[in-house]
Formats: structure tokens, C-alpha cells, sequence
């Protein structure tokens, strides 16, 4: 049975970094929804170019679009041990949309792990990482915490959505990178 892990968190949280040494140590695929967005878009795939019009109007990119590359990256590595989602999905209708995707293959996600991080914690960290990432929203207090509290309204409750499923889990997402990689990894083996 392949592993399917969200790893979830604010912005700043650590998911990017943390999911690379997961990808690394379980063999699990790492999908960023931003990798795949750059992937199709650079390589003008059909999804991709949707994904350019509603981006080239100021738009949100549509559940739908975002799913169909989400499930063109899972259907092109049926060989991985399992996936680890980062920063995805970001609502219940696209948390109820990747569990049909898993379903139509009888699989399905095995945990949600939450980083948790405080905010004056997570602010810190990106106005650090701003000052070499080159985001213009890195490197602003006032949009980073704007950043922070969408993520609490918009995206904190597709926790509950999976704990109600009795699949959601919450590890301290503030140490050194290999301490938190170490608790992580404690949850996943526990699956």
C-alpha cells in the first residue's frame, strides 16, 4: 500500500524544506503545487496554458485545473512508493476532490500532518528567508501576516476535514530542520 502523506502548515512553516528530506528518506514523490503550475506552464501543456489565461486576468486558477495536474503527476509515477503533498489542498473542495482522485485508484491519504509554528515564529522566518528568496511577499510584515491569517480562515480547515476522518496530526514545527524532520518521520512511521 503506497503512502500518501499532506504535509500542511502556514507560510514559513518549514513544508518545502521538510518535505524534501521525506521524499528523500520514504522514496515518496514530493507534489508542490507551484512546482506543478511551473512544470505545465513552462512546457505549455494543455493544463498549463488554462492555468496562464486565468493567471494572465488576475484570477485564481480553477479547482479543476490545479486537480487535472495533480493527477497527471500521480498518474505519470505509478512506480512511487506513495506521495507527499505540500502546501495542498488548501480547501475542502480540493481536500474532497484529491481523495475522489486517490479513490478512483483505491488508495486514499494515510495522514495530514500539521507544522505548527507561532506567528511572530513564522514572520521571522520569512523576512529571513526574503532577504536572499527575492519574493517581494517575504520580505513585507504586513503581507506576510495577511498571509498568516488566510491561511487560518481559508486553508486551517481542511485540518478538521481530515480529523474527523481520525487522519489528521499536528508535530512542533520549531527546533533545528533535523529535529522536526525527526518527529515527523516518528508520524509517519506510526501510519
Amino acid at each position: 500500500m503506497r503512502k500518501h502523506i499532506i504535509l500542511f502548515g502556514p507560510p514559513g512553516s518549514g513544508k518545502g524544506t521538510q518535505a524534501k528530506k521525506l521524499e528523500a528518506k520514504y522514496g515518496i514523490i514530493q507534489i508542490s503545487t507551484g512546482d506543478l503550475f511551473r512544470y505545465e506552464m513552462s512546457h505549455d501543456t494543455q493544463l498549463g496554458l488554462k492555468a496562464k489565461a486565468y493567471m494572465a486576468k488576475g484570477e485564481l486558477v480553477p479547482d479543476e485545473v490545479v486537480i487535472g495536474m495533480l493527477k497527471n503527476k500521480v498518474d505519470a509515477s505509478p512506480e512511487a512508493k506513495g506521495f507527499i503533498f505540500d502546501g495542498f489542498p488548501r480547501t475542502i473542495p480540493q481536500a474532497e476532490a484529491l481523495d475522489q482522485l486517490l479513490e478512483a485508484k483505491n488508495e486514499k491519504i494515510g495522514r495530514l500532518i500539521a507544522l505548527t509554528v507561532s506567528d511572530g515564529e513564522l514572520i521571522n522566518r520569512l523576512l529571513e528567508r526574503g532577504k536572499t528568496s527575492g519574493r517581494t511577499d517575504d520580505s513585507n510584515e504586513e503581507i506576510i501576516q495577511n498571509r498568516i491569517d488566510v491561511y487560518k480562515k481559508e486553508t486551517s480547515p481542511v485540518y478538521g476535514f481530515y480529523d474527523a476522518k481520525g487522519k489528521s496530526s499536528s508535530v512542533n514545527g520549531v527546533g533545528t530542520i533535523d529535529e522536526i524532520f525527526n518527529r515527523l518521520c516518528e508520524e509517519i512511521d506510526s501510519i
